[in-house]
């Protein structure tokens, strides 16, 4: 039996370990009555250096069915040891041996992943573009795609800025659902003129903004508000406009696929943050027919969406006379039609 178990994810491990850890340690593999008994004991004996480490947790979150288990434990780690990529430490210190004390946090956090927490919540934090934002749930964590969302409404607005078409009292971007901020809180470091509303019906979502603008140093250029699209539409239109941009990472995943979404997601996430209705479009409707109220001329509406969507949106646009025009729709970077651009007219 010993035998196979220093063939096993921990034969590094074993030659410093008491006999009743390992036993604790094996009897944790091979029992699946919860995340409790699952978790391997924490080593009292010995300690392990930093690769050590993130082979025994890569292997047990494998063992166990979390995500990405090799990335997980690498993430962990290295933000315990005060870095954001292991590939940012050179080989001798992927040798070193951990304290007990972050042997004791690194236990910690990696529990909290084995019970499917996503990383960004176990760490606290996450990179978005050139950001480090803190991140806790339920507030949504921003994707990938999100960023390229960005990248969109920036490039249009830095061209509205080298024109002079936006003057610096209406240069002002309205985010409709703002989670942890990454969107406005992006946008307003890459533009010094920018002014920025956000808004979310979540009050964790608007105080994490607030505090993630302040930590950055943004918060004069950025007001947060507490409201909800659906039910304050006539409030945000007084608190709010007129704005140059519009842009929306709305709820947009259809009621019946939320079914199938991973642990990470359904235990953690805030679900009307992903929920948008039977058809998807639920909170969608609800920013195309207040855009044309919030928006000048010429200023733009930027949404992301389900790819099934922005057809609906462009014949949405062709069969009301909204004053919004379907400017374009963008592909993300695996090739999926994921952003919608609209454009107010100049009529009245």
């Amino acid at each position: 039996m010993w035998m196979i178990l220093r063939r096993s994810l921990y034969d590094f491990y074993t030659h410093c370990t008491p006999l009743k850890d390992r036993l604790i340690l094996h009897k944790g593999l091979c029992t699946s009555a919860g995340v409790a008994e699952c978790t391997p004991s924490l080593p009292t004996a010995c300690r392990l250096t930093v690769q050590q480490a993130v082979r025994l947790w890569t292997k047990h979150f494998q063992l166990t069915g979390v995500s990405e288990p090799r990335l997980s434990s690498q993430y962990i780690i290295a933000h315990l040891l005060g870095v954001k990529t292991l590939e940012s430490l050179g080989p001798d210190r992927l040798v070193e041996f951990l304290t007990h004390k972050q042997m004791e946090q690194t236990w910690k956090l990696c529990s909290r992943r084995l019970n499917r927490m996503p990383v960004q919540y176990v760490i606290e934090e996450w990179d978005f573009r050139d950001l480090t934002l803190k991140m806790r749930p339920p507030v949504f964590i921003p994707r990938p795609e999100t960023e390229e969302l960005v990248g969109l409404v920036l490039k249009d607005l830095q061209v509205k800025q080298g024109t002079g078409v936006s003057t610096e009292a209406n240069f002002t971007c309205l985010e409709v659902g703002c989670g942890s901020g990454a969107i406005s809180l992006s946008l307003l470091n890459s533009l010094p003129q920018l002014r920025a509303i956000a808004l979310d019906k979540n009050q964790d979502a608007v105080d994490l903004t607030i505090e993630n603008a302040n930590s950055l140093g943004l918060q004069d250029r950025l007001e947060v508000h507490l409201m909800d699209v659906l039910t304050d539409a006539d409030m945000i239109v007084r608190m709010c406009s007129p704005v140059s941009a519009l842009v929306s990472n709305p709820p947009y995943l259809f009621s019946e696929d939320m079914t199938s979404l991973e642990p990470e997601v359904c235990k953690f996430e805030d679900h009307a943050a992903l929920d948008g209705g039977s058809d998807g479009m639920q909170v969608i409707k609800h920013i195309l027919n207040l855009a044309p109220r919030l928006l000048l001329n010429q200023g733009r509406l930027y949404l992301e969406v389900d790819q099934r969507h922005p057809l609906v949106i462009q014949q949405w646009a062709k069969g009301r006379e909204s004053g919004l025009q379907y400017v374009q729709t963008c592909h993300d970077f695996t090739g999926r039609p994921r952003f919608c651009i609209l454009e107010k007219g100049s009529g009245p």
